[in-house]
């Protein structure tokens, strides 16, 4: 992996704040935090926090084929998208390679894809490369719009700003799970939803916030809740041989039964037979040295033989040090490993997001006896019947 890079976007008004320490890598442009980030991310589990996000990418569809036009050439099922309804999709490469991950929303007049600093203009080049003779109209809507990330569990209300409700970690229909069920997914105890607001209204809209009682939060808070929801993203848990399955991505993001879309032949292989050539896992680190990885360190197993790659890494009030890594399937999920760092490698103990069996709870089952008999041989050692025997 290579070292984290900084991603161009949006500078907020908000780091102007007193005790403000500014995000890196994915995360420039707006505050990791406030100066007190153990009791920001307390506010925010409490549901009394917000976040600036507003370095983060905006991207809007315009016109009557915009939703059959998304439908087709995404991973999820979005013809029939309802306004207010939150939900998520991929654009895959041909082989099934997660390229873009947006979440989506619409509000019966356009269609609002909420991606990755930096990647709306990529995002928006691509769609408008594919709109042929559709009515369709796309822009690159990040300039005009910032995002506030809230710990509240609710699709916005007609008349309310533009809202994303995180899906994760339910599983939409025609989606389908690796992991834990819903209720035992411990992203079940995370609420978040993104509230889209006139850039320039931005320090106005957090400052109402504050005035009812909220707190600004900074991306350390968020991001350590992310982590301890087993919550991909893309900027972080994905690179250039990233399948959805690796991730449990197929949970929200990807709808099974839908027509032909790029990518979809690798989606259907790899959960027909299963087992994705890697996995995700959380990372519980040995603390006790003070050490952190960096997003890209290497993990090892006890024969000190690279196993994966951390992705993300946090602190968490309650948890402690943690991480999600992606690491080969078949390593065995009670694997103790260590974790490269500078200053000297950690320990880290793995709980299991994908298991290392890498089937869903849905994969189509072998052929049997009986469907190998029909229509022709009988199945090996079955009786002969003959006609009127």
């Amino acid at each position: 992996m290579s070292e984290e890079r900084a991603v161009s976007g949006p500078r907020s008004p908000l780091l102007a704040r007193p005790g403000a320490v500014a995000g890196t890598g994915p995360d420039a442009g707006v505050a990791w935090h406030y100066g007190d980030p153990t009791g920001e991310q307390r506010a925010l589990e409490a549901g009394a926090a917000v976040v600036d996000l507003s370095h983060l990418g905006v991207v809007t569809v315009a016109g009557p084929d915009r939703h059959g036009w998304l439908h087709n050439i995404t991973s999820q099922a979005l013809a029939d998208l309802a306004p207010r309804v939150s939900t998520e999709t991929l654009v895959l490469s041909p082989h099934g390679h997660v390229e873009f991950a947006a979440g989506v929303v619409d509000d019966g007049e356009r269609t609002w894809l909420l991606t990755e600093a930096g990647a709306a203009a990529a995002l928006a080049a691509w769609l408008d490369s594919m709109r042929f003779m559709l009515r369709v109209e796309v822009a690159d809507g990040t300039a005009e719009w910032a995002a506030l990330g809230e710990p509240v569990d609710a699709e916005g209300a007609e008349g309310e700003p533009v809202t994303w409700r995180d899906p994760w970690p339910g599983v939409t229909p025609g989606g389908t799970r690796y992991g834990a069920a819903s209720a035992d997914h411990p992203g079940s105890e995370r609420a978040w939803r993104v509230v889209l607001v006139p850039r320039e209204r931005l320090a106005e809209e957090v400052a109402a916030r504050e005035a009812a009682g909220w707190r600004l939060a900074g991306t350390w808070a968020a991001e350590a809740l992310r982590v301890a929801a087993w919550r991909p993203r893309a900027a972080r848990e994905v690179d250039h041989r990233t399948v959805p399955h690796e991730l449990d991505w197929l949970r929200t993001a990807v709808h099974l039964h839908k027509g032909c879309y790029r990518g979809q032949e690798t989606i259907a292989r790899v959960h027909n037979l299963g087992r994705p050539p890697r996995r995700l896992v959380m990372l519980h680190l040995d603390g006790s040295g003070h050490l952190l990885p960096e997003p890209g360190a290497d993990v090892h197993d006890d024969a000190g033989r690279p196993v994966g790659h951390v992705t993300s890494v946090a602190r968490h009030h309650v948890l402690g040090p943690i991480a999600l890594a992606v690491v080969k399937r078949g390593l065995p999920e009670d694997a103790a490993l260590t974790v490269a760092c500078e200053g000297g490698d950690v320990a880290a103990a793995q709980e299991t997001v994908v298991p290392a069996e890498g089937v869903s709870v849905d994969r189509p089952g072998p052929r049997g006896e009986v469907a190998r008999g029909l229509g022709g041989r009988p199945a090996v050692g079955a009786p002969i019947v003959r006609p009127g025997s």
